[in-house]
């Protein structure tokens, strides 16, 4: 996850994304709003009507912040990549950005109620997975949440779309099993795991038989929450 690989990117990243899913005949946008739907339904179930304070780390331009910052109190995001940040302040003027590195987030401890990593920990090398989650946790507040959406390694269309993404050529895909391992061990807990984008549609019945099959691991992506 180098900053000179996504700082390339700055421009066309959306582009770029919607190229390696083109295949599916949907646009980028169906995907964003997916995660969107299952970040406030978690967010629901766990802070009520209450708006978390929120960290997204590794947010790239911001192309899913339009989608969610409404769910928050305050929305702040990180990235390796300082063009990208650029661009992510450009787009979305009311939330905070600042540069981080690969292992140190540039916030102190306990400073948010809900972190978040958006198809993130792919692009960290495996044996740097444990400081990553540990980071992510040190930042967030006791009873509060550490999210991490990620790509199912068991969806061939997920692997058909990385391997379509010019900048996910240094992808290590995680099983939810091995994240839920990494979060306990970072001492994390009520830790749940769920399957979504199992089928390529935003129609009410396409998203209830995914309720009721989100413990399946078919998804093209999974979330994973522990409580801090």
């Amino acid at each position: 996850m180098t900053q000179q690989l996504f700082d390339a990117y700055d421009r066309s990243y959306r582009d770029v994304v919607q190229s390696s899913v083109d295949f599916s005949g949907l646009p980028h946008s169906f995907f964003l709003s997916a995660k969107a739907v299952m970040i406030h339904e978690v967010i629901a179930a766990h802070f009520g009507t209450r708006k978390p304070v929120a960290l997204d780390v590794g947010c790239g331009v911001g192309a899913f912040h339009p989608h969610v910052s409404s769910l928050f109190s305050r929305l702040a995001g990180t990235d390796v990549s300082e063009a990208s940040l650029a661009r992510a302040r450009a787009d979305n003027p009311g939330n905070e950005y600042r540069q981080s590195d690969t292992t140190t987030l540039p916030y102190g401890e306990a400073s948010f109620d809900f972190t978040l990593a958006v198809c993130v920990m792919h692009h960290v090398p495996p044996p740097d997975w444990p400081a990553f989650l540990g980071e992510m946790r040190r930042v967030s507040r006791p009873g509060g949440l550490v999210c991490i959406i990620e790509h199912n390694p068991f969806n061939p269309l997920t692997r058909l779309a990385v391997a379509r993404c010019e900048f996910d050529r240094d992808a290590v895909l995680l099983r939810a099993g091995k994240v839920r391992r990494l979060m306990a061990d970072a001492g994390l807990h009520n830790i749940a795991a769920r399957q979504f984008l199992l089928l390529p549609s935003a129609a009410p019945i396409a998203r209830r038989i995914e309720r009721s099959l989100a413990w399946l691991p078919l998804g093209a992506q999974y979330l994973v929450c522990g409580t801090v």
